[in-house]
């Protein structure tokens, strides 16, 4: 009898502590934000904010972040291209984007030579391995030498925007406040790459690429050497891009908070820049006091 009960003891507890972790990895799944660096549980949130923050690479306090041959929309698109780093159409991170579409977004508009298609198709701008009257029909005159073949690979390089010319970046974060330890967390969820609007022919900015956070702060740390914030005051003391983010050391207006019509703050406030940077000041303001107002809660 006593074999028996022991027995049975030990399958209640196996049945009980299976139920456990399901409930814990059910918990953990739907309580908390799988696009967070460091989650917190939904029911200790107090109030949270989706806020969109323009980030210009060119400011000064910025320019750590740009630093020649190391910027980091360089290392965000080597990424992409060795396959480290995944992007996603848009700020949803629902929907991936293929390697072949963001190296489409990367191209210069007029990367086809800035022929139509009726002139490709007669052939214009192609070149054909005939003497042309320098007596030979390749290798030494019109033909691919190693010369040629140089210049192609260079003219292929040059059909991409380069690095230094994507110099907008969108910030989007949850801003929320966490009653239990009585702290504001800025807990950045995606990183959008921008195309500037003075470089594209419609006037209209075109966006390259969305990426999760949580995957660039991943390959951040995973880049010692290469991912750095550069420190133009003491260059024994550079940083990690991921610790730059964490300590909030870029300088970025906010653009845009959650609202039923998806519109920017240019767009509420008047549509022009003026209205728009006040706007974004204002705002900036409101959430600092609604912080200081809580701890008096």
């Amino acid at each position: 009898m006593k074999r028996i009960s022991y027995v049975g003891t030990a399958f209640f507890l196996i049945i009980l502590v299976m139920s456990i972790e399901f409930a814990y990895a059910q918990e953990t799944s739907l309580n908390y934000n799988p696009n967070s660096v460091y989650p917190v549980h939904d029911d200790y949130v107090m109030y949270k904010k989706r806020v969109w923050r323009r980030m210009d690479l060119r400011e000064k306090q910025n320019r750590p972040f740009f630093a020649q041959n190391n910027e980091i929309t360089k290392i965000i698109i080597d990424a992409v291209k060795d396959g480290r780093l995944y992007p996603y159409k848009n700020d949803s991170l629902t929907q991936r984007m293929s390697k072949e579409e963001f190296l489409e977004n990367l191209q210069l508009p007029d990367a086809g030579g800035g022929l139509t298609e009726e002139e490709k198709a007669m052939g214009f701008g192609q070149e054909t391995q005939t003497d042309a009257g320098w007596g030979d029909t390749g290798g030494g005159g019109w033909g691919d030498t190693g010369a040629d073949a140089d210049a192609s690979a260079a003219a292929n390089v040059s059909n991409y925007f380069l690095p230094n010319e994507i110099w907008l970046m969108n910030i989007i974060e949850d801003e929320y406040f966490d009653r239990i330890r009585a702290r504001k967390y800025h807990d950045i969820q995606a990183v959008e790459l921008i195309l500037p609007a003075e470089l594209m022919p419609t006037g209209l900015e075109k966006t390259v690429g969305t990426f999760r956070y949580l995957d660039l702060e991943k390959l951040f740390r995973s880049m010692p050497n290469e991912a750095v914030w550069f420190n133009p005051y003491n260059i024994a003391q550079h940083r990690n891009l991921a610790d730059a983010f964490l300590l909030r050391l870029f300088n970025a207006r906010i653009i845009k908070v959650s609202n039923p019509e998806d519109l920017q703050l240019i767009d509420i406030y008047g549509g022009s820049p003026k209205d728009g940077l006040y706007a974004s000041q204002l705002l900036e303001y409101k959430l600092m006091e609604y912080e200081h107002n809580l701890w008096e809660y």
